[in-house]
């Protein structure tokens, strides 16, 4: 048995990753990532750079993509829990403009895999949670994108529970990043 389960979702190369979790009366022990075993399940990537972040509930980040050095990751929850999100920018794809969420959380141990060429973002859930997320590309600061994360468009469905849209937090630069029909009109993703 592999240690990892690879489960598909409604857009072509983004997947729920599941580990293999050994618990007893002491915790747990999982890995969270092997080449040897990633590449067993048909997940190829190279990654070069790890980050983490932490937030408080109702930090919503993103949604971020890079116009150079596209990167692909691999991403979940340490602490406390998220709802993430991947929106799928690249222009010969069937699911344009479509977008994918899971719940990851320390308790549920679900990373999610996406691919180069999609937005990709989060609201924290818990009243606190720690993110964090390996990338096959460096970050270049000089190449940063976004899209809208309320972009009617593509109408993420958010879980807000008992949050308001108004009481939301995001940085101000993620309150101005453009809708899916602002990128498409500049060709950002041409090349994917």
């Amino acid at each position: 048995m592999g240690k990892f389960k690879k489960s598909e979702t409604s857009i072509e190369g983004v997947y729920i990753i599941e580990p293999t979790v050994f618990g007893d009366n002491r915790g747990y022990f999982m890995e969270t990532y092997s080449k040897a075993d990633f590449e067993e399940i048909g997940l190829n990537y190279d990654f070069v750079q790890d980050n983490q972040s932490k937030s408080k509930k109702g930090v919503l980040r993103g949604l971020h993509f890079q116009k150079e050095n596209t990167q692909a990751k691999l991403v979940r929850a340490i602490k406390g829990e998220v709802f993430d999100v991947a929106v799928d920018l690249r222009p010969n794809s069937k699911t344009y403009g479509k977008w994918e969420g899971v719940i990851l959380s320390e308790e549920n141990k679900k990373m999610f895999m996406i691919p180069r060429g999609f937005a990709h973002g989060f609201l924290v859930l818990s009243d606190e949670a720690e993110f964090t997320y390996k990338c096959d590309d460096i970050y270049n600061h000089d190449a940063e994108g976004g899209l809208a994360w309320n972009d009617p468009d593509v109408a993420i469905n958010w879980p807000l529970g008992s949050m308001k849209i108004e009481d939301l937090l995001t940085s101000e630069k993620d309150s101005k990043w453009p809708s899916l029909k602002e990128l498409k009109e500049t060709n950002l993703f041409q090349n994917l």
